[in-house]
C-alpha cells in the first residue's frame, strides 16, 4: 500500500513546483536566520552629472533656516484666525527640477502664483508658486463658515467652486503675508499675490528642466488628517534672493563701524580711565629699596628735560612735558603715539603742588 502524503509535504511540494523544482525540503533555521541578520541595503540619491545642482549646502541652510520660521509663524495665524489646531513642520528643503514638481499635481488642481519684490530692485522675477492640498482647503473653509471641528476629506483632484476659490485666495493671502516675515532674518521683502492658476500645465514660464527649490510642509490637522502645502521657488529667482543676502552681509560688515561710531563714542564717553605720566624706570636691588628714606635721590637716567610717556589703561598713548599749570604737577600733550596727527595740545594735571624749576603753562 502506498504512503499517504501529509498535509505539510503536499504544500511543499506544491511550493517547490511553484519555484520551478528543487528541494522541497525547509531551508535550515541558521540560513533564515542569517537572511534576517542582513542588514538593509543602503539607499542612495541619484545625482546626475549632466545637470549639476546649482545651489550649495549652506544655501538649502539658510533656506531651511527661513522656512523653519515660516512654518512657526503660519502654525500660529492658522490655529489663532481659523480656530484649528495644526502643527506644521518642514518635511523637506530640496533643489530639483520644475517638471518634478508639475508632475506631483493633478490637472484640476489649483496653484497660487506669488510675485517677489527685492529690495532696491525693479527686476521682473519669475513668481514663486504655493500649492495647497484640497483636504486642508476645504477643512479651513469649513471652520470660516461654521463647521465642526473634524477635518474634511476630500479625495485628490478635487474641482473648486466659485465660492472656494474666492475663499481659496482669502486663506492664502494670510500665507502669503507670513512668507515675509519668514524672510525678515535674512532680507527685507515684499510678496504680492499675482493669480491663480487652475491648470498648472499651462503655466509656462518656467522650463520643465529648470533648477528649481522645493519646500514641502507637513500639515498636522490635530491627529486627524496630514496635508501638505508645497511651495516651488524658480531657480532665477533663488538666485536673485541669495545674491541680495550676500550683498547685505557685505555691506553690514563694511560699515557697522562707521555708521555707529559716533553712538559708541556717545555711550563710552563717561567711562573713567586711569591715566598715568611715567617720568622714567630704573631698576633697584632689594637692599637699596630696603634702606631708602625720606631725602634720598633716585637716578632715572634721563634728561630733566625729555619727554614723558603718558599711559591710559597700562598702554603708551601720548607723549609730553613736564610742568606746572595752577600750581599743580602737569603734562603737556606734544604727540600721540603711533600716529603723525597733529593734534590739539591738551594739559593734563595733578593734585600735587608744583616744584620749582618748571615750565609754567597758565598761559
Amino acid at each position: 500500500m502506498a504512503d499517504v502524503l501529509s498535509q505539510s509535504q503536499i504544500d511543499a511540494l506544491l511550493n517547490s513546483m511553484n519555484s520551478g523544482g528543487g528541494s522541497s525540503e525547509p531551508e535550515p533555521k541558521s540560513v533564515q536566520a542569517e537572511k534576517k541578520a542582513d542588514p538593509e541595503q543602503v539607499k542612495y540619491n541619484k545625482y546626475d552629472f549632466y545637470s549639476p545642482r546649482k545651489f550649495t549646502k549652506d544655501k538649502l541652510k539658510i533656506l531651511s533656516s527661513v522656512f523653519e520660521n515660516y512654518a512657526r509663524i503660519i502654525t500660529s495665524q492658522i490655529n489663532g484666525v481659523f480656530r484649528v489646531m495644526t502643527d506644521i513642520t518642514v518635511m523637506e528643503v530640496q533643489e530639483r527640477r520644475y517638471y518634478e514638481f508639475v508632475n506631483g499635481l493633478h490637472e484640476n488642481d489649483v496653484v497660487m502664483l506669488v510675485n517677489a519684490v527685492l529690495p532696491d530692485s525693479n527686476r521682473s522675477l519669475v513668481p514663486l508658486r504655493i500649492y495647497v492640498t484640497p483636504g486642508l482647503v476645504i477643512t479651513l473653509v469649513d471652520h470660516m463658515l461654521g463647521g465642526s471641528d473634524d477635518a474634511v476629506k476630500v479625495k485628490d483632484g478635487y474641482r473648486y467652486s466659485d465660492v472656494e476659490i474666492a475663499l481659496y485666495r482669502r486663506i492664502l493671502s494670510y500665507l502669503i503675508q507670513a512668507l515675509k516675515d519668514g524672510f525678515a532674518n535674512y532680507i527685507n521683502m515684499e510678496f504680492q499675490a499675482e493669480r491663480i492658476e487652475e491648470n498648472p500645465s499651462m503655466i509656462q514660464d518656467v522650463g520643465l528642466d529648470e533648477t528649481v527649490a522645493i519646500i514641502i510642509l507637513n500639515v498636522d490637522l490635530a491627529g486627524l488628517a496630514v496635508e501638505r502645502i508645497r511651495i516651488c521657488i524658480p531657480g532665477t529667482l533663488l538666485e536673485a534672493v541669495f545674491q541680495a543676502i550676500d550683498s547685505s552681509k557685505h555691506i553690514a560688515r563694511g560699515y557697522a563701524y562707521e555708521d555707529n561710531r559716533d553712538t559708541i563714542l556717545e555711550n563710552i564717553r563717561q567711562s573713567l580711565l586711569p591715566l598715568t605720566g611715567q617720568l622714567g624706570t630704573v631698576s633697584l636691588d632689594l637692599s637699596d629699596i630696603y634702606h631708602l628714606k625720606v631725602g634720598d635721590v633716585i637716578d632715572m637716567n634721563k634728561p630733566k628735560d625729555r619727554d614723558v610717556k603718558l599711559y591710559v589703561e597700562k598702554q603708551p598713548w601720548f607723549t609730553g612735558k613736564m610742568g606746572v599749570y595752577k600750581k599743580n604737577v602737569a603734562i603737556r600733550i606734544n604727540r600721540r603715539l603711533y600716529e603723525n596727527e597733529t593734534d590739539e595740545e591738551v594739559v593734563l594735571t595733578s593734585a600735587l603742588p608744583g616744584q620749582e624749576g618748571s615750565p609754567s603753562y597758565d598761559e
